[in-house]
């Protein structure tokens, strides 16, 4: 199993460089960055711009791998999010990955470009045309497109990817169609499971969630002819699951109950000061010393 580590773009670069290139020093596997304009509670606070600050990162880092987490059609055109993308992989010498997701209605900044909600359906028919289309922006130099949603004319992805065919994707699913968008065309899932954000899950629920989930993508992956594990399966740690920053020892142990639920990334967040996701400021350093090579052989 590998390990990667959710940093939150609050803090001025000149701050903020320094949590990237720490989580590359101890040893993480991957570095990551939500994509929203402003998040949940903490929609009164700082919040830089996830790609610029991912191109910063790749610039400061050498080895670890980047991703966004991920990208929203509620305020994303495919065009435009692939030749950042495809810049990003450049700047990194190809190492970025790109999570797309379809958008959750309830995220705080889902209405600012649209205020008007579409019904689940059509949103299911966007993230369709949304992953379809970033998918062959990516592999293809020049894209033409007319569909429901989105249009491109002669969009042009010159040099196109570091990564061949293609920087990869990462798609976050929960349900049925959407697991199968992620069997068809991703290289990795991610899900923080129970879907519901009106009430809190116990971390036993939360693990049967996922396990319910994965095995609906294998099902996925049979009826494609794609193989399960060679997609890199993500679980983003949320309160839900635990505390894994309560300890090395908490985290390991999370750890193991997720990866034989058939997970095989899972990603904490960077420790902040207070609020949601606090915890001790050494608590990675810990981590990464006690925890991290027995969650390597997981």
């Amino acid at each position: 199993m590998r390990l990667g580590v959710m940093i939150l773009p609050e803090l001025p670069w000149r701050e903020g460089a320094a949590t990237w290139r720490t989580v590359e020093a101890l040893g993480y596997d991957s570095a990551w960055v939500y994509d929203h304009l402003w998040w949940r509670g903490l929609r009164d606070g700082p919040w830089f711009s996830p790609l610029p600050v991912l191109a910063a990162a790749a610039a400061s880092t050498g080895r670890v791998r980047l991703g966004l987490m991920v990208a929203s059609p509620n305020f994303r055109h495919p065009v435009l999010l692939a030749k950042d993308a495809i810049a990003i992989d450049d700047i990194s010498g190809g190492r970025f990955v790109l999570g797309i997701g379809s958008g959750s209605p309830d995220a705080g900044d889902a209405a600012i470009v649209d205020p008007a909600p579409l019904a689940r359906r059509e949103r299911a028919a966007r993230f369709r045309e949304f992953v379809e289309l970033t998918d062959r922006l990516l592999r293809e130099p020049v894209t033409d497109h007319a569909g429901r949603f989105y249009t491109a004319h002669e969009a042009r992805m010159i040099p196109g990817c570091v990564q061949r065919p293609r920087l990869p994707l990462a798609i976050a699913a929960s349900g049925p169609g959407a697991l199968a968008l992620a069997a068809r065309h991703g290289d990795a899932w991610v899900t923080l499971g129970p879907t519901d954000f009106s009430r809190d899950h116990r971390p036993d629920e939360c693990l049967a969630v996922v396990a319910a989930q994965a095995e609906e993508l294998r099902r996925a992956c049979d009826r494609v002819g794609r193989d399960f594990t060679a997609l890199d399966r993500v679980f983003i740690a949320t309160g839900w699951a635990g505390d894994p920053l309560r300890s090395p020892e908490a985290c390991l142990r999370l750890a193991e109950r997720y990866a034989a639920a058939g997970m095989s990334h899972l990603v904490l967040h960077w420790p902040r000061k207070s609020g949601v996701y606090a915890s001790e400021p050494d608590v990675l350093h810990r981590i990464a010393e006690v925890a991290l090579a027995g969650i390597h052989q997981l």
